[in-house]
């Protein structure tokens, strides 16, 4: 019987350990020196209760992502960014002298008043317009806008809140948007819309105040609603906690131009005065949905 020799490896018909595979390199930031900021905090050192927050101000789109396939003229659509409400909220914090945090890029890139499990939230399509570079994404392509944009938006806003009641205060939040004249060949005929949940603390003075106007034709949770929604800004920052809230929804056509943002600014600012000077307004006090 012939052994085998105690120093010779034994033999196997394969490997016994597979080659590594090659390592992938970590993606490179969404966001390069000359793409702007995510966010932008206006008045950051003011003491007012009162925080204005604009989801859709900005049509930009991190130069690491084209056009996302767009041509200009579906980039300086409603599609893009909400039309005006940028400057209304920039005109209603200087009114107010309170703190704005508005959104740095396009909700076409990621839309911050959305859950991120909410299929929207990255569309694919938006008002019948497909978006290329939104196709066939993979989680680690939505995690980096996640990370480079939605996020420090929200953290913003949070730490803004936070700041409020560290120093004692009930903040109010209120959310300036704006809506298409026109959807799908039906004409929206409201020139504004005050979209609330149960709270109505603010919406329903401020709806009695637009209408005693007598100019305005106001919508009452249109051409949206504000009911039951999921993951939206005010639903994630102010529904849960108790805050005083509303979203403001102005037609864009009327504040597509800086003479008309001024005015809409003055319209709220002065529906909005007397129900912010109202000192019972700033309490927490939570309202269940039915």
């Amino acid at each position: 019987m012939t052994q085998r020799s105690p120093c010779k490896p034994a033999e196997h018909p394969r490997p016994v350990t597979l080659p590594s595979p090659p390592r992938v390199a970590p993606a490179p930031p969404l966001l390069g020196p000359d793409d702007p900021p995510p966010v932008t905090v206006l008045r950051p050192e003011s003491d007012s209760p009162v925080l204005l927050l604009c989801d859709h101000a900005s049509r930009a789109i991190p130069k690491a992502l084209g056009t996302l396939g767009l041509d200009e003229t579906n980039l300086c659509r409603h599609i893009a960014y909400d039309i005006g409400a940028a400057e209304v909220t920039r005109r209603l914090s200087e009114r107010f002298g309170a703190t704005a945090v508005l959104s740095g890029y396009s909700r076409l890139v990621i839309d911050p008043n959305r859950a991120l499990d909410d299929p929207t939230a990255i569309p694919v399509v938006s008002d019948d317009v497909v978006i290329p570079g939104n196709r066939a994404l993979d989680r680690a392509e939505e995690e980096r806008r996640i990370d480079a944009i939605f996020r420090p938006y929200h953290e913003a806003v949070a730490a803004e809140v936070a700041r409020r009641r560290e120093r004692g205060q009930v903040p109010v939040l209120l959310s300036i948007h704006s809506f298409t004249p026109a959807m799908r060949g039906v004409a929206r005929p409201w020139h504004v819309g005050i979209l609330w949940d149960h709270d109505p603390r603010i919406p329903i003075p401020m709806i009695a105040r637009l209408r005693a106007d007598g100019r305005w034709c106001v919508g009452d949770n249109e051409p949206y609603s504000g009911r039951t929604t999921l993951g939206g800004t005010v639903e994630s920052h102010a529904t849960p906690a108790g805050l005083p809230n509303v979203l403001v929804e102005v037609r864009q056509d009327l504040i597509a131009t800086p003479e008309g943002a001024a005015l809409w600014a003055t319209v709220l600012g002065d529906a909005l005065e007397p129900i912010l000077a109202d000192p019972g307004l700033y309490q927490i006090k939570l309202f269940p949905r039915e």
